[in-house]
């Protein structure tokens, strides 16, 4: 059955993008249905971050559109969450921890208004959410890299939107972080809300994704789990065939 654009919390059409004319992506077409979790999967340099800066309009691409529950991203601004690479982040910044995760509130606030009681109790529960409220008052600096992946997605999950679009959730953080991080993420996507994130650990793909995209610089195959992440189109993807038992895989 076909879904519907209604039922699609995010699409790509056809985007292209190039950085001093060199191409990086080639009329890439994917789509998230709602309520489910989608892992953009590709070697280094495949165009995965890319892809999602180019649809959160953060560059220019060459070509294509993207749009967001059926419009434009304009039409949907409040309704998308974005987590960043955690290299991308300045982590001298001197804030602590609520803080940090406060900021994901201010979107719903007019120009020059301070947080209130509603945004204290959004940012409570993020904390809560994803079990860092025991961190509120340490500076962001101190934190380990766990902790760090954590902070931020709990300032994502703060602004309560209804799709998470994150970059490298899980790099450089240790098992336990892992762990709470995927069970957040699949609590949220049964909730009904939807996550595409960028994600590199193929072993974890069957239990954290429904759906793939796999990517080098131009789409490789994209669908399900069981459809799309097969041996062959892994393979094709990587450029070479990998040791998929050494990886914990028996596709």
């Amino acid at each position: 059955m076909k879904t519907s654009a209604k039922e699609l919390s995010c699409a790509a059409h056809g985007v292209s993008v190039a950085y001093n004319e060199n191409p990086v992506l080639l009329n890439v077409n994917f789509a998230a249905p709602a309520g489910t979790i989608t892992g953009i999967i590709g070697p280094n340099g495949a165009g995965k971050s890319t892809l999602i800066k180019a649809m959160l309009e953060l560059l220019k691409p060459l070509s294509g559109t993207a749009e967001f529950f059926g419009g434009p991203l304009k039409t949907a601004r409040s309704r998308v969450g974005y987590m960043p690479q955690s290299r991308s982040v300045d982590w001298d910044f001197p804030a602590t921890v609520r803080e940090i995760v406060e900021m994901g509130t201010y979107g719903s606030l007019g120009w020059g208004i301070r947080p209130g009681k509603k945004q204290r109790q959004l940012t409570a529960a993020a904390l809560a959410q994803t079990d860092i409220t025991d961190l509120a008052k340490r500076q962001i600096g101190e934190l380990s890299g766990g902790q760090k992946q954590r902070v931020f997605l709990a300032r994502c999950l703060a602004q309560n939107p209804d799709l998470l679009i994150l970059d490298e959730p899980f790099q450089g953080i240790d098992k336990s972080s892992q762990q709470a991080i995927i069970a957040v993420l699949q609590e949220l996507r049964d909730s009904g809300k939807t996550v595409v994130m960028v994600h590199h650990d193929l072993k974890t793909v069957p239990e954290l994704c429904d759906r793939v995209l796999l990517l080098n610089g131009t789409v490789v195959a994209a669908g399900t789990v069981a459809e799309a992440f097969t041996a062959e189109n892994i393979a094709k993807t990587f450029n070479a065939p990998l040791d998929l038992q050494s990886l914990g895989l028996t596709l």
